[in-house]
């Protein structure tokens, strides 16, 4: 398994909008076999930073899922939305193997 961990920065004043675009991402990781784990929206502290996780079975299927997003038409209007509003200003994708607790 691998974990996506997204870091954005955001225009603060844009907030709204950011959180539409996460709200229609969620469902279109798990369209492709992925599992999200959600976005987290600035709370206390930093006023534009964003963090967002989900996880493919491997590497190779989160490759196919990206190749394949770019020609989904929901993605499509996902990413026009981001580039529409200017919600987005960078962001940081790295990834993780999770470690979950011992097995019961």
């Amino acid at each position: 398994m691998v974990t996506c961990y997204l870091n954005y920065v955001l225009d603060p004043y844009k907030l709204k909008e950011f959180e539409h675009y996460a709200k229609l991402w969620i469902p279109l990781v798990e369209k492709f076999g992925g599992q999200h784990h959600g976005y987290f929206l600035p709370s206390e502290g930093a006023n534009n930073i964003a963090l967002a996780l989900f996880s493919f079975p491997s590497l190779a299927e989160y490759e196919r899922y990206r190749q394949d997003s770019m020609k989904d038409p929901a993605c499509i209007k996902a990413f026009q939305y981001a580039e529409e509003t200017r919600c987005i200003i960078s962001y940081e994708r790295s990834f993780f193997r999770p470690v979950f607790g011992a097995a019961s």
